[in-house]
């Protein structure tokens, strides 16, 4: 099964007040599996970017001046999500900013029946716990030491780890059999340690031992064994 996870940065929160997405990125997973295919763009917004949305992201108007505009690049996006399932992280705000592109440009929108969001998989398994991307990273032991600011493609490329924790964690037993070559037929014979032998420990009392306790259980004041 083909799924396309992505992400996406924007110069705000919502399309319908002006935002625009200014970068795209986008992982393929086969079976789960990253292929090592991705698909990244930074788009011109054709506005300026407000300094909160540059702290989160840290691009610039500078930066993005020389940029394609959204509808430049469309139909390389289009064939590379296909009619693949899409995964993001509170999804509803990553297809509001690409459905609101697509409508800008005049293309249709994608189905949200489409839409697989990592965030309502997250509640349902770990409720009451953090949900961010961040938090997930750090309860499945995913390395995000180089995520310094946001980034669509780095951050996609976490979202698909984490996703595949998500739903059931990579069978690493089975994904190393599906590796092995059907003409590999070596083999690996692993032999028995052997173990040092110890005689057996004495459990018995000792007779002094056993005197011991006889004169102990002399001293004691009418036990309830004697009663």
């Amino acid at each position: 099964m083909r799924e396309i996870v992505f992400d996406t940065e924007t110069t705000g929160l919502d399309p319908r007040n002006g935002d625009r997405m200014v970068e795209l990125g986008c992982v393929e997973l086969i079976n789960r599996i990253p292929t090592g295919e991705s698909f990244h763009a930074y788009y011109n917004p054709d506005r300026s970017m407000p300094a909160e949305a540059e702290a989160v992201h840290g691009l610039s108007e500078a930066f993005l001046a020389d940029k394609p505009r959204f509808a430049d690049g469309v139909a390389d996006m289009l064939a590379f999500m296909g009619d693949s399932p899409l995964v993001a992280h509170n999804a509803q705000f990553d297809f509001g900013f690409l459905n609101a592109e697509l409508a800008f440009c005049g293309q249709p929108e994608i189905s949200l029946e489409r839409m697989v969001d990592t965030l309502a998989i997250a509640r349902r398994r770990h409720p009451g716990a953090k949900h961010t991307l961040d938090a997930l990273c750090n309860r499945y032991g995913i390395d995000r030491s180089h995520r310094v600011k946001h980034g669509a493609l780095l951050d996609a490329e976490l979202l698909a780890q984490v996703y595949v924790e998500l739903t059931g964690g990579r069978q690493i037993g089975l994904e190393l059999a599906a590796e092995t070559k059907e003409s590999d037929t070596s083999t690996t014979t692993v032999k028995p340690r052997r173990r040092e032998f110890r005689a057996a420990r004495p459990h018995s009392a000792s007779a002094e031992e056993i005197s011991r306790h006889k004169a102990f259980l002399e001293t004691l004041d009418s036990p309830l064994w004697a009663q």
